[in-house]
């Protein structure tokens, strides 16, 4: 049997695998497991990693690097190509808000940090390690660890076990937050559904028909009259007076008692109203034709040459007499503006006669075929010049020596901007959720694997040599950033709780603490705010992390 002992206990390859494989199925399964309605997740990895190291089961030093670092990629790499195509526009309106909320956050969290680091005089390289557990970020850990690395030439232990000292109450911290707002603010939770009920109902895409009595858009035609809307206005059908339907296009005169069937967003509907007629109940008969071959119909646009078009660019209404309403991508409607471009991936609403709608189905491809098989170049070519990206050296005036973006920042930028500029070059980036969730979960699970195993030889001995007080120090580095946020984005900026709690797990990027604020909320605004904040937070973590370790390092 010494060749079980050797492939357990060695330093092979083999061995290797074995173990962070092993290590990572045991994370997962524990994972499963709620304590009081909480789980710590594919975090148990970390946990299962450092119990084994403390028990002397090791792998090599040069494969775990690599582990961890591939890992790390990996992981940011996925999370930056899912949402880079919302990323500048969450920086709007609402978006900037709230990113400028989690921008504080993340401040005050350094200077919290960096304040205990004086007045205790705990080495401020082991602080960005119990900063990284208080708010839950493993990028910024990897960040930090790597920095090290790079100016000491050698790895400190004591960074990967505060991380973990700190993570279990950071999880619990960040949820803790939102009850304390709630109850030194008063906030009813049946208040809040019923306003945030309402303000979703403004913001829905409505379609609905206006009959034209406005003498002063009749003899018009269609284009001159949407132009005059300030958000986008779809018509798709015009009904006649006569009760004849055809399909709408820009040169379609508009006539007294005519019928136009339209999609906009629901609260721009008074004002289309106000500018055209009235708005009449009409059933779907109404808007048949006597051979029924008007049809409405969803295709998916596949064909990789139409990835980074224009919608107006393909002129499907001059060519077919087809209308493309709205587009459906990732789960949102949005409104088919000419400008608006095309992604492969985006499930586009067709109305049109049955034979022209075909025609253009097949100019767009509709083979879910294609989205099956996987785009490889955009992931491994962006993980390149990701990685030459973070190993550009970044000189800051304050700073003794120059930042880099790292294995973590480096990538997440690259994907971000892949993902959002990707289809202006024909670089097709769509991959399916399950696949994008499955790079994305092995990555973090080997970079977790090799963390623990890496770092359990001196895990507890670092508690019972006084690490037990980084517990109390990541509290307060969890709990008085989030707080004091969180109080000013309610008291002042009148914020909604549910959005709220959205921007406090989205500035920590902590999914635990996302899903149970998706619990207690009725609706999708906690993954909202989430979303909108979390690819800012992820790289303002990892860059604050690298600035104080520099500061310790110097």
């Amino acid at each position: 049997m010494s060749w079980f002992y050797d492939l357990i206990f060695g330093n092979s390859v083999a061995s290797s695998i074995v173990l962070v494989a092993f290590t990572i199925t045991l994370g997962i399964i524990l994972g499963k497991v709620k304590i009081f309605g909480i789980s710590l997740g594919i975090t148990w990895i970390l946990f299962v990693g450092i119990v084994l190291g403390h028990f002397g089961l090791q792998i090599n030093p040069l494969i775990s690097s690599f582990v961890k670092d591939f890992g790390l990629i990996l992981f940011v790499y996925s999370i930056g190509l899912q949402l880079g195509p919302g990323f500048f526009s969450s920086l709007k309106q609402g978006g900037l808000r709230l990113n400028l909320l989690a921008v504080a956050a993340v401040v005050l969290s350094v200077g919290v940090t960096y304040v205990i680091h004086l007045v205790t005089n705990e080495d401020l390289s082991t602080m960005v390690g119990v900063m990284s557990g208080a708010v839950t970020n493993t990028p910024s850990l990897g960040a930090a660890e790597q920095t090290f690395a790079d100016s000491a030439s050698a790895g400190d232990n004591n960074i990967a076990s505060a991380y973990a000292v700190a993570y279990p109450l950071g999880v619990l911290g960040i949820i803790l937050v939102p009850y304390l707002i709630r109850l030194i603010c008063k906030i009813k939770p049946e208040n809040e559904i019923t306003k945030q009920e309402q303000e979703q109902a403004n913001n829905q895409m409505a379609k609905f028909n206006v009959l034209i009595e406005n003498q002063g858009v009749i003899g018009k035609h269609l284009s001159e009259v949407t132009r005059n809307f300030k958000t986008m206005v779809v018509v798709s059908r015009v009904r006649h007076a006569d009760g004849t339907v055809e399909v709408a296009n820009d040169s379609t005169v508009l006539q007294k008692g005519d019928t136009l069937r339209l999609v906009t967003n629901k609260d721009n509907e008074e004002a289309v109203c106000i500018l055209i007629g009235k708005k009449v109940q009409m059933g779907e008969q109404d808007w048949d034709t006597p051979n029924h071959t008007l049809v409405t119909r969803r295709a998916v646009v596949t064909k990789a040459e139409l990835n980074g078009k224009k919608i107006g660019s393909l002129n499907i209404r001059t060519m077919y007499k087809v209308t493309i309403t709205r587009i459906n991508r990732n789960g949102i409607d949005l409104i088919a503006e000419k400008d608006l471009i095309l992604q492969t991936g985006d499930r586009v609403t067709l109305v049109g006669e049955e034979s022209n709608v075909e025609k253009v189905t097949a100019m767009l491809g509709n083979s879910m075929k294609r989205l099956n098989s996987p785009n490889l170049i955009p992931i491994f070519l962006g993980i390149v010049l990701g990685i030459i990206l973070g190993s550009v050296p970044i000189a800051f005036p304050f700073l003794p020596q120059s930042v880099k973006l790292g294995l973590a920042g480096g990538p997440l930028i690259v994907a971000i901007l892949m993902g959002r500029f990707g289809p202006y070059y024909k670089i097709v980036t769509f991959t399916t959720t399950s696949a994008n969730m499955m790079i994305r979960e092995i990555g973090i699970a080997l970079f977790l694997a090799a963390v623990g195993l890496s770092a359990g030889e001196n895990f507890f001995s670092s508690i019972a040599s006084g690490g037990y007080i980084w517990i109390v120090y990541g509290l307060i580095i969890t709990i008085v950033p989030l707080l004091l946020v969180g109080l000013f984005a309610r008291m002042k900026m009148k914020m909604d709780y549910f959005t709220l709690c959205g921007l406090l797990s989205g500035s920590t990027t902590d999914p635990p603490a996302l899903a149970f604020a998706n619990e207690q909320s009725p609706n999708d605004a906690p993954s909202v705010a989430y979303a909108a904040v979390y690819p800012l937070t992820m790289f303002l973590r990892v860059l604050s992390a690298q600035v104080l370790m520099i500061i310790a390092l110097s």
